[in-house]
């Protein structure tokens, strides 16, 4: 991953403050043709299956090696396969509305200064309604205007969980009445995991 790479956006919008990568990389992702079999399974399950579709950054260089935190994945490949497994059953899970699932996740990009996961979701919440100016407000650490209730309580969640890492009895009485509890859970299993994956970029700084 090259350090601009990622984070340029051709929307027209000025958004500043977008998350930039922590230093130079360090690690290089790993050539298919040399990995072993469950390396190469692990490959061929992330590369070819529903991300390729949907993804707004590469997931694949043009030698085919992933990127990103999907590269990382193939570096403790029965761990990074189940991490991969969870990743996708929350994007594409129905206790998480779209609009509300991009907003919590580019939450936690900003919290770490995930560049790779900003750059990632931005395009993906645009599409589900979410304005430059609402996006502004994200990097700045603010509550956009127009979100609605369950939205509101979904940020406020997150950040407080990024931040302490729990819900007092009044917060999570709120969060309950607004989101659910089915929604709840996705959120916070949602805030871990994208948590966990800009920790590994931090960590792995691929390239």
């Amino acid at each position: 991953m090259t350090t601009d790479d990622p984070t340029a956006q051709a929307t027209g919008d000025d958004l500043r403050g977008r998350p930039r990568p922590s230093g130079p990389p360090r690690t290089a992702p790993l050539d298919p043709a040399g990995l072993d079999g469950e390396r190469a399974a692990l490959h061929a399950r992330i590369a070819t299956g529903p991300r390729a579709a949907q993804a707004r950054v590469p997931l694949v260089d043009d030698r085919g090696r992933l990127l990103g935190p999907f590269g990382v994945m193939l570096f403790s490949p029965r761990i990074g396969d189940a991490v991969q497994q969870l990743g996708a059953a929350l994007r594409f899970d129905d206790d998480l509305p779209p609009r509300l699932r991009e907003i919590a996740v580019l939450a936690v990009a900003v919290h770490h200064g995930s560049a790779f996961e900003w750059a990632a979701h931005e395009g993906l919440a645009r599409e589900t309604g979410l304005s430059g100016p609402q996006l502004q407000a994200l990097l700045d650490g603010a509550v956009p205007d127009g979100l609605d209730g369950a939205e509101r309580t979904a940020l406020d969640v997150v950040r407080t969980l990024l931040t302490g890492h729990d819900l007092d009895d009044d917060r999570y009485a709120a969060a309950l009445a607004a989101l659910g509890r089915d929604t709840l859970a996705a959120l916070v299993w949602l805030t871990g995991y994208y948590a966990m994956l800009a920790t590994a970029l931090a960590v792995f700084r691929p390239r």
